[in-house]
Order: C-alpha cells, then structure tokens, then sequence
C-alpha cells in the first residue's frame, strides 16, 4: 500500500484526508513540531477529528508518525540521552492516543563515543520507553541510515544487533520492528539500481533482519550514488536508483523488486519525495504515485 508523509499544518485530520485525494492508501506525519524539544499537548479536537477520519477511511493499519529528528538515543551525553529519552516518550505517547501504529526513528549518533557504546546505549533507551510505555500497542521501527558521521544504522547487520541488544533489555519484540528506506539503502552502500539488485538486498535484509519486522517502507529515489553517504532524496526514477521515469525503465530498477514483493504488500509504502508541483499544478505525489503503481502491472 502507497502512502506519503504529508503536513499537519492544517490539521492532522486533513493530511489523512490529502492522502485519500491523492489516491494514497496510507500516511505519514509528524505529530508535533519536529525541530521542538517543547510542544503542546495534543488538542482534544484534533484527537477527535483525526479518529474519525482514520475510521472514515478504514486506515487502522495503515498510518505511520516519524519522530523527531532531535532525538538520540545513542548521545554519550546524559543530559541530552535523558531528553530524547523523554521526548521519545511524548511521540510514544501521541501515537498511542491516536491510534497511529508505527513510529519510525533514525538510531542515533554516538558522536564522541564509539559505535558499540552508542548501541548499547540505544538498547538502554528502549528499556526506559518500554517500561514507560507498557502495554502499549505503538511498534518502534528503527530506520536504515546512509551511515553519515557516527550515525549508527546504516549496515544490516548493525541493525539486527541493535534490534537483539533492544530485546535484550525488554523482552518485548512487539514494540521492536525496522523501517526500510530506499534512499538511505542504496547511499548507504546497498546497490538498488536493478531489479536484481534490489532482490538480492531485500533477500540480505530478510536474513539479517527477518521481512516480518520491517513494518514501514520509505521509497525515496537517491540523487548520492551508491555508497555516497549522502542523504538526499529525488522522485521516483530521477535519481541514481530509477534512473529513468519510463515504466520500462523503472521496471528494471530496485523499486519494481520492493514493490512487487510478495511479502511487503501489507507494509506502508511512503514516499517522501519533494512536495512542489509541476508546472501545470499536477503535485508530484501524484505523478510518483503513478509511476509506482505501474510497477506492480508489470
């Protein structure tokens, strides 16, 4: 199912209700202020309209909240390991009382560390929010990164370690799952530029990390190369994984092996691609949504 991340500026009822008329089946938001380590609570209106929005348009299993990009739970720093502790807690908090099931998070950085002790200090982190939060239903999915700095994530195989040590500490591999990011995949070293490529990554992944915890798909075109490290995302079939935004041409490229994986068909498939339309108005949502889908009639 394809969806996108959309903005709450006008209400977190209405970037659902946007994704529907785009002819998306699935959204992503913020929940808050991103770039804020402060907000306000959630409004008890918007609560409300949210949920009967979701209801309205039967999207129980099919939205997604990406949390803010402040957080680190990897920090060495006790003060700033101890505020992202507790703003995770917020986003934990936010979904659960919207009923949004998937809260995708970058690792974290383990800046003057070392990338063991910034895995054991993730792992250490979720212990907190799954003690804070039990009983909750929120799954937290840790998101591949290009590996830029010291940000952890970016390997396989660092993921499947951190979810184990995650595990470790909570007993709980409910509220542990993976968000898969194409962009970040291919930059970070993963080479998703063919079909056969692109089966041969999800192939690693699911030894690795098991396809049945990736709970959330980011499908981003890269305009780095493969194992640039840089995190910059295109539209679909205009960076160096499409490669092109014939149907043929895409049809040849990782994208067609994500999306035509029988294995993924229940996992939200979000774009976030850049939001300015074309020329004639036609927003660029709509024309990747367009190439995508044709993927699945080849």
């Amino acid at each position: 199912m394809f969806g996108s991340h959309l903005s709450i500026s006008k209400g977190l009822d209405t970037a659902a209700r946007n994704a529907k008329a785009l002819g998306f089946e699935a959204v992503q938001v913020f929940t808050k202020n991103q770039r804020q380590w402060k907000t306000k609570p959630l409004d008890p209106g918007a609560i409300t309209d949210w949920q009967q929005a979701i209801e309205e348009l039967g999207w129980q299993d099919q939205t997604v909240s990406h949390a803010s990009y402040l957080i680190n739970l990897a920090s060495p720093d006790d003060e700033l390991w101890h505020k992202s502790i507790d703003l995770m807690t917020e986003e934990i908090n936010r979904c659960e009382t919207l009923g949004i099931p998937f809260l995708v998070h970058h690792p974290g950085a383990y800046t003057t560390s070392d990338a063991a002790s910034g895995l054991a200090r993730i792992a250490l982190a979720y212990k907190s929010l799954c003690t804070r939060t039990a009983g909750y239903a929120t799954v937290m999915c840790l998101e591949d990164t290009v590996g830029s700095g010291s940000n952890l994530g970016r390997t396989f195989e660092e993921l499947a370690e951190l979810r184990a040590l995650i595990l470790d500490q909570t007993g709980a591999p409910h509220r542990v799952g993976f968000c898969f990011d194409t962009c970040h995949a291919h930059a970070g070293g993963y080479d998703l530029s063919t079909r056969t490529g692109g089966e041969a990554v999800l192939a690693e992944f699911d030894r690795l990390c098991g396809l049945e915890n990736l709970r959330v798909i980011h499908l981003n075109d890269s305009i780095g190369t493969v194992g640039s490290r840089k995190d910059r995302h295109a539209h679909i079939g205009e960076g160096t994984i499409g490669c092109g935004t014939t149907a043929r041409v895409l049809r040849e490229s990782g994208f067609a092996a994500v999306v035509n994986h029988p294995k993924l068909k229940a996992v939200p498939m979000i774009l976030e691609t850049p939001k300015e339309p074309t020329d004639a108005g036609t927003p660029m949502d709509t024309i990747n949504l367009r190439r995508l889908r044709r993927l699945g009639k080849g």
